[in-house]
């Protein structure tokens, strides 16, 4: 019988964190039916309805609120000691569930993902690239990428490195308009923002001089909540643009772009790695955060341009 109890809290937690019985099905390896039954026969031994069902979706009911908080608590501890016991002859297994900012995502973080999936086949590697900012415990996330602020007490942060800015324009750009000196000679010229979408604004342009800090907001006729599609922005000669160094990195190599306002530097916010605390780590985890902070240089390639 405690056997059976502890599937149907298994399956509880899973439906719960995924509001679905096939999605949290497909995570334990049975069937939405399987699931569903477990969960009833669960129900039918405690003498509540712990969730909402409809054709559309899974909510829980106000019994199966506080039920879960208690049973993933439960599942946490049993984690611990099986990591416990196993953890100096496991290697990383099952699956991993990370989320990272898009651009570095894409541009820093994917190949190291490759080399990490590669030294552990045995792990199974889902990987979501959104600018958004997870609940980690509530959508059962092991990992994740943090940009700035970490704003969550709950959370353990490794730091992999720091970013920073840099102005860019194309050649094409700085030879119809020519090219600004100082950050006062921004507002002559057509800048291109990062946007904001949650708080609608703007990210300011930390421009740091040997004798003054100057942060700017310059108008912009094309602002984009991705530094990737400013840099395409600036390419094509649309305007300067004030971007992370890893994005804009391949387009100075090539040419197409070119630093301006050298004399101006641009520190940007600690990049975390992040994930919740236990007394005992998993393998997957303790590898991936290892693997990263080994991975990612304190002084990262793409600030290595001298010109930067």
């Amino acid at each position: 019988m405690a056997t059976e109890s502890l599937q149907g809290i298994t399956v509880f937690v899973r439906v719960a964190e995924a509001r679905s019985f096939t999605e949290a099905a497909r995570k334990l390896g049975i069937s939405p039916s399987g699931a569903s039954k477990a969960l009833t026969r669960l129900e039918d031994k405690l003498g509540v309805q712990l969730v909402h069902r409809t054709t559309r979706s899974v909510s829980l009911t106000d019994d199966g609120t506080a039920f879960y908080e208690r049973c993933r608590q439960i599942l946490g501890e049993l984690e611990d000691a099986e990591t416990a016991v196993t953890r100096r002859r496991a290697k990383p297994r099952g699956r991993l569930r990370v989320q990272m900012p898009v651009g570095f995502g894409q541009r820093v973080l994917a190949p190291l993902l490759a080399q990490f999936s590669q030294l552990n086949p045995e792990l199974v590697i889902d990987a979501e690239l959104s600018d958004r900012v997870p609940d980690l415990a509530d959508e059962g996330l092991d990992a994740a990428i943090r940009i700035g602020d970490l704003g969550d007490a709950r959370l353990i942060a490794r730091r992999l490195c720091n970013l920073r800015f840099v102005t860019v324009a194309s050649p094409r750009y700085l030879e119809r308009y020519g090219e600004p000196r100082t950050p006062d000679e921004l507002e002559r010229h057509r800048c291109l923002m990062i946007y904001i979408p949650h708080t609608h604004r703007y990210r300011a342009w930390n421009l740091v001089s040997s004798s003054a800090r100057s942060p700017r907001v310059p108008s912009g006729g094309l602002n984009i909540n991705n530094a990737h599609a400013l840099v395409d922005a600036a390419i094509a000669g649309i305007g300067i643009a004030h971007v992370p160094t890893f994005a804009a990195f391949d387009a100075i190599q090539a040419g197409s772009l070119q630093p301006i306002l050298r004399g101006y530097a641009s520190e940007g916010p600690p990049v975390w790695v992040v994930y919740l605390e236990r007394r005992h780590l998993s393998p997957r985890i303790q590898a991936f955060v290892d693997f990263l902070t080994s991975g990612i240089s304190q002084t990262p390639a793409w600030d290595a341009v001298p010109d930067l």
